[in-house]
């Protein structure tokens, strides 16, 4: 890649990680997106996309802990189901044509789930089965490891709409998660994947720079609905064109 594509690439990094950040993501499906458009391979993309999530939502964690918005009791049941498959998953290579269609899935999940959601004034808590969410976080670190996302896309709606935690809970829990199933990744991905290409200290400043203010302003806003619209919206349309177009670079 040329400088101008870098650079480019660098600054969707950094839009990605104050969107992501502003809910408590690390960014992994946008960063992903991202890559795949400008051409990246899949064994170049997974392992940069987890690193990023691991800074990003590492200080994520940082910015909703200060803010109290953190659930223990929801939070350690799917971490123990999550980061063992997350390993299992991250050591399985699949196609170029496989892997689109996979994260192009998964992408418009997200985005789906970001239009239909509504913001509730007052969430009313309920306490869920402990087995339920060890088993839900067993396959939610699957498919995290085998697209090479964190795997908060899935996490913060099923605590949503499950009644699991409330919104600015469900932000910090899943920092805390995506952050210890990126690492898991990343170790599962060390041998099988390419190593990062020099240039991600271009992605990897402007990644943090972007954590640095989506968490900073995310901790401390009551409502994001705005912001989870649009972000809906440039998901909708990254997944659309890894499905539907199979060769697909910028």
């Amino acid at each position: 890649m040329d400088i101008i594509h870098i650079l480019s690439l660098s600054l969707i990094i950094f839009i990605a990680a104050v969107l992501y950040s502003l809910v408590g993501h690390g960014g992994a499906s946008a960063y992903l997106a991202a890559m795949a458009i400008f051409g990246l391979a899949p064994s170049i993309m997974k392992p940069t996309a987890l690193i990023l999530n691991v800074l990003v939502s590492g200080i994520g964690i940082i910015s909703y802990q200060r803010a109290g918005a953190f659930s223990w009791p929801v939070f350690w049941p799917f971490v123990l189901g999550s980061m063992p498959l997350s390993f299992w998953g991250s050591t399985i290579t699949i196609s170029h044509s496989s892997y689109r269609v996979v994260l192009g899935l998964v992408l418009v999940f997200t985005s789906c789930w970001f239009l239909v959601k509504r913001e509730q004034s007052k969430t009313t808590i309920r306490k869920g089965s402990i087995f339920l969410q060890i088993f839900l976080g067993g396959l939610i670190g699957f498919l995290s490891g085998l697209t090479g996302i964190g795997g908060g896309v899935f996490l913060s709606p099923i605590l949503i709409l499950t009644g699991w935690a409330d919104t600015r809970k469900t932000s910090g829990t899943a920092a805390a998660f995506i952050f210890l199933n990126s690492i898991t990744g990343i170790i599962g991905h060390i041998s099988v994947a390419e190593a990062p290409p020099a240039f991600i200290w271009y992605f990897i400043c402007f990644a943090m720079l972007g954590g640095i203010i989506g968490s900073s302003l995310g901790a401390r806003c009551l409502s994001s609905s705005v912001i989870k619209k649009f972000l809906a919206v440039v998901l909708l349309i990254a997944g659309i064109q890894l499905l539907i177009l199979p060769i697909f670079q910028l």
